[in-house]
């Protein structure tokens, strides 16, 4: 039997793709069929590691924790870190081959593409299913040509599409017909229905509506998915939507994270964001940087320029002043050298070559290197042994006497990091560090909670992928989403190949 392919395209970004194939996945892993997630061409800054030392989108590791595997970089072949307005660093298989603009990647695609369908292929060979997430909208004129990222990839494989869209944004009927208008006639031919997500209120107002649209476009909806109150999922690349308020707690730990131009992985902060004890704020251009216990400074894929806009936006004195009345302070991977003397990026990995004066509150120097370092660790933290597990992606070599009073001690032999002699000061290159509940623990303590409470974020992400596994089998046509991959239902077992 050959693997069949289902693609999930959206009218518009965060139309809720990453979040329905997370739950097909999951919904077909729990009827026992090998399935794997796949998005061809991902523009996030938002990245994993993966079991094959590579690089990928972070939804894509999240989809196949869904599926119940290990990241791989077949699951998302093409990764697009943007690193200017106009340009980005280009992934290829889990490994970053340069940079390159916007005109010069448009020329690239016929070699993306190659690596699209061969990691297809590979797929096809080794599983029962396959759910794919398209990108954006396949309605963006401009970037038809040479598509490998919705229906470029959709006609290619011959793959049924289910077309979603977000009715929390309004329009809804709007942007589910004028895509569909703007497709070519095989492309509309392959769409084989609508799911539309995020809504509240009276399904039965809401069904005149959906008869119109089925009368006017002859194409079914599949299925209408509530807005989920609560949901925790990791973004893949816009900050989050936000989370339900905590209950007040008579002792609350203040962060302030400040959203870099470019900030990366700023799932870093999801078990914080979700943590009871903890007064999470992300501090945008426009605000003024806030009192605060502690103070993070985010990875970032441009580390000189974002240093640049920290400095135009008042944040060095900020940090400074922090620091004079006793506040913490933690620079996690770009963060971490912006904490050092000087960051040097002499390849022009991230911008025009030359140096920059860091924030020289640790004694280290951080040079630019062609090679990432790409890896997952484990360890434990040197202040209080608590265990830690994390995930390493940088271009930085960094050296100097503040390594010798390091964070985290590797399982393998060797360290990472660096604790400031007054021990107000923390830096490291562990993206996932505040995902082991034993680690965050000690680190919220130390940053000054003295009571923090255990919180396993781990736990709270498996149970929102398996809600919303329980949301796709109430309120989605599974019987047509089976068929579409080729499979059918039976009462013992489940969904099974045909």
């Amino acid at each position: 039997m050959k693997t069949r392919t289902l693609m999930i395209q959206g009218t518009t970004s965060d139309a809720g793709k990453s979040t329905l194939v997370t739950a097909l996945c999951r919904w077909l892993a729990r009827k026992g069929v090998r399935v794997a997630p796949f998005k061809p061409q991902n523009m996030a800054l938002n990245s994993a590691v993966t079991a094959d030392g590579g690089e990928i989108g972070r939804a894509q590791a999240v989809q196949a924790q869904a599926c119940g595997l290990l990241p791989h970089t077949d699951f998302n072949p093409v990764l697009l870190k943007p690193n200017t307005d106009v340009g980005a660093q280009v992934i290829i298989h889990g490994r970053a081959i340069g940079n390159m603009d916007a005109r010069a990647y448009h020329d690239y695609k016929r070699v993306a593409r190659d690596a699209v369908l061969a990691s297809h292929a590979r797929l096809q060979a080794g599983y029962e299913a396959i759910v794919v997430e398209g990108a954006g909208s396949p309605a963006e004129i401009n970037l038809r040509a040479g598509d490998i990222a919705n229906m470029g990839f959709a006609e290619e494989v011959d793959c049924p599409v289910i077309l979603i869209a977000d009715i929390d944004r309004g329009g809804v009927f709007a942007h589910l017909v004028g895509t569909l208008a703007l497709l070519s006639e095989s492309e509309q031919a392959r769409v084989a229905g609508f799911v539309i997500n995020r809504f509240r209120g009276d399904l039965a107002l809401l069904q005149p509506g959906l008869d119109w649209l089925e009368d006017k476009t002859k194409k079914p909806v599949l299925g209408v998915l509530p807005y989920l109150h609560g949901l925790h999922l990791e973004a893949e690349d816009a900050l989050p939507r936000g989370v339900a308020p905590q209950e007040e707690q008579t002792e609350q730990l203040r962060v302030s994270v400040p959203v870099l131009p470019r900030i990366s992985n700023h799932t870093d902060f999801d078990p914080l964001r979700l943590h009871p004890q903890v007064a999470f704020r992300y501090v945008g251009p426009d605000e003024a940087p806030p009192p605060a216990d502690l103070i993070i400074l985010p990875g970032s894929k441009s580390v000189r320029a974002d240093l640049a806009w920290l400095r135009e936006h008042g944040w060095e004195q900020a940090i400074q002043r922090h620091l004079r009345y006793g506040g913490k302070l933690i620079g996690l991977c770009g963060g971490f050298q912006m904490l050092g003397h000087d960051i040097h990026d002499p390849h022009g990995l991230e911008g025009e070559p030359g140096s920059s004066r860091g924030l020289g509150l640790l004694d280290i120097r951080t040079t630019l290197a062609p090679e990432k370092q790409l890896r997952t660790v484990h360890g434990t933290l040197v202040a209080s042994g608590a265990e830690v597990t994390g995930y390493e992606i940088h271009a930085g070599v960094t050296i100097g006497t503040a390594l010798e009073n390091p964070v985290v001690l590797f399982d393998t032999g060797g360290t990472d990091g660096a604790v400031s002699n007054d021990g107000q000061i923390l830096g490291t290159y562990l993206h996932g560090i505040f995902e082991t509940s034993d680690a965050c623990q000690a680190l919220l303590r130390w940053a000054g909670l003295a009571g923090a409470q255990p919180v396993d974020y781990k736990a709270l992400r498996e149970s929102a992928i398996e809600r919303l596994a329980d949301t796709v089998d109430a309120h989605l046509d599974i019987a047509t989403v089976t068929r579409l991959l080729g499979l059918t239902l039976t009462a013992k077992e489940g969904a099974v190949p045909l």
